[in-house]
């Protein structure tokens, strides 16, 4: 299931935490094995330090430079009981998508959840082996991490890091290489209940500042213009690997790609904008 994107600001409310600020990015002396064991030891990826009380640390959006740097992600959701929807023949994979991608040789960060990648192995694969792209966790089973989070079955506290932990055991029976210790929350919803369950995996839960709209979009202009209107350099764009639910998404990229370019940007990983943040001292 793809939900629409929220921000949450009751966790600002709630806790003051780094999600509302800018927390320095550096690279963690003891990257937590579930997180990293995929990743090689030689080339750690830049993460965020904890945030205030050492919980999870948030990252939305990269500083704002003179160089006009944008990431696209995209989140390839699949529900863990969705596995009867796909062998009927629904798609919650998108091929042309990431030919497209290729095609204009754009780098971008894939937020997979396990299930995903337990359904379309050989696109995992190939996803994880490309040097364009990177992969990041967005959970096993796309369940959410708090209540009234656009109706997603909701994980209990007792099970939010057991599920980051079995995506990542998924990536690495597929064969997904350097899988990141980045994570999305499935609907973007988190508390500091949630922050609190994954500080042990020394992950860097990953948000954005754009939102695409392409989630069961039928006009690709719209969401084309909506992300056009709203990036910004250091920009994190959330967009979606996921044909059934979010099918015009290869024309958005098609269209937004040559038409940002023309404007000075410069495609990265969110990788890059999180090394980034670090060597200014934090988001703007």
């Amino acid at each position: 299931m793809i939900t629409r994107v929220r921000r949450i600001t009751a966790v600002c409310a709630l806790s003051g935490l780094a999600a509302c600020g800018a927390p320095e990015a550096t690279r963690a002396p003891h990257p937590a094995p579930s997180a990293t064991a995929a990743v090689s030891p030689s080339a750690r990826p830049p993460t965020l330090a904890p945030g205030p009380a050492g919980l999870t640390p948030v990252f939305e959006r990269g500083p704002q430079t003179r160089e006009k740097t944008v990431a696209l992600t995209f989140d390839a959701d699949m529900t863990a009981d969705q596995g009867s929807r796909a062998a009927r023949g629904e798609r919650f994979d998108n091929p042309g998508l990431v030919t497209a991608l290729r095609e204009l040789k754009v780098p971008a960060t894939v937020f997979m959840t396990g299930r995903w990648a337990e359904e379309y192995p050989g696109q995992a694969r190939a996803i994880g082996h490309n040097p364009l792209f990177e992969v990041a966790n967005h959970s096993y089973s796309h369940h959410a991490f708090t209540e009234d989070c656009y109706g997603l079955p909701v994980l209990g506290e007792e099970r939010m890091r057991a599920d980051v932990e079995r995506a990542y055991a998924v990536f690495r029976k597929v064969g997904v290489r350097d899988a990141l210790p980045y994570f999305r929350f499935p609907g973007g919803c988190y508390d500091r209940r949630a922050l609190k369950a994954l500080t042990p995996l020394g992950v860097t839960a990953v948000q954005w500042d754009v939102v695409s709209g392409d989630a069961f979009a039928t006009d690709a202009r719209a969401v084309a213009q909506e992300v056009l209107d709203g990036v910004r350099p250091g920009s994190v764009v959330v967009l979606h690997c996921t044909l059934s639910a979010a099918p015009t998404t290869e024309r958005v990229v098609r269209r937004v790609v040559p038409e940002l370019r023309a404007k000075g940007f410069r495609f990265v990983k969110v990788s890059e904008l999180i090394g980034a943040a670090g060597a200014v001292g934090g988001r703007d």
